[in-house]
């Protein structure tokens, strides 16, 4: 049973070293290394569901944030996901959210807390969106001592089941330390 481990081990180093040399055309222009072309694996790959070819991958999407509401302390906001690649490619679930920072574009505070129940499947056309909302929570609202607040260059997107990031521009205040709530929500992509 060892080998059998250590096999699915090797493998999975093997999948990480092959797509870490992807580029995406989600770079900002002050490229974050870690932001844009970093893998990782524990990214927002859904282990309930194994990734399929039809799966939308970041080189083939444009994300941007769109304004959004505010209620009792947060804002939320639309990350729009655009189909940008040739072909037709399936999103579900939730996406992997986090703040980012300097430039190499490290991660500021705890990811995104998710909301609600994976939706369902959708299927994005050459050029069509799908949105996730995601709330912004007033980090001022924290004690600063918890929060120890600090200022970020925007957000690290992972969509769903895939272990390869974009960089999203949006500068801001995050949290540096773990404050008694979530800095960040999202739900699904629908």
């Amino acid at each position: 049973m060892r080998w059998v481990a250590n096999g699915v081990g090797v493998a999975v180093l093997v999948l990480v070293a092959a797509c870490g040399g992807q580029k995406s055309d989600n770079q900002p222009q002050a490229e974050l290394p870690s932001a844009t072309s970093a893998t990782s694996t524990t990214g927002s790959v859904d282990a309930a569901q194994p990734a399929s070819a039809d799966d939308c991958k970041v080189g083939e999407l444009k994300l941007a944030v769109q304004d959004g509401d505010a209620a009792a302390g947060t804002v939320y906001r639309k990350l729009v996901f655009t189909n940008s690649g040739q072909r037709t490619c399936v999103i579900q679930g939730f996406p992997g959210v986090s703040y980012v920072a300097g430039q190499d574009g490290h991660q500021v505070g705890p990811a995104a807390y998710r909301v609600g129940t994976k939706g369902a499947p959708v299927r994005l056309t050459p050029g069509a969106t799908a949105a996730s909302d995601v709330g912004f929570v007033n980090v001022q609202n924290f004690d600063p001592a918890e929060c120890r607040p600090t200022e970020v260059l925007g957000l690290r997107v992972y969509p769903p089941h895939d272990t390869e990031s974009a960089f999203v521009e949006l500068p801001g205040t995050g949290c540096a330390g773990t404050p008694p709530g979530n800095q960040l929500t999202v739900k699904t992509v629908v």
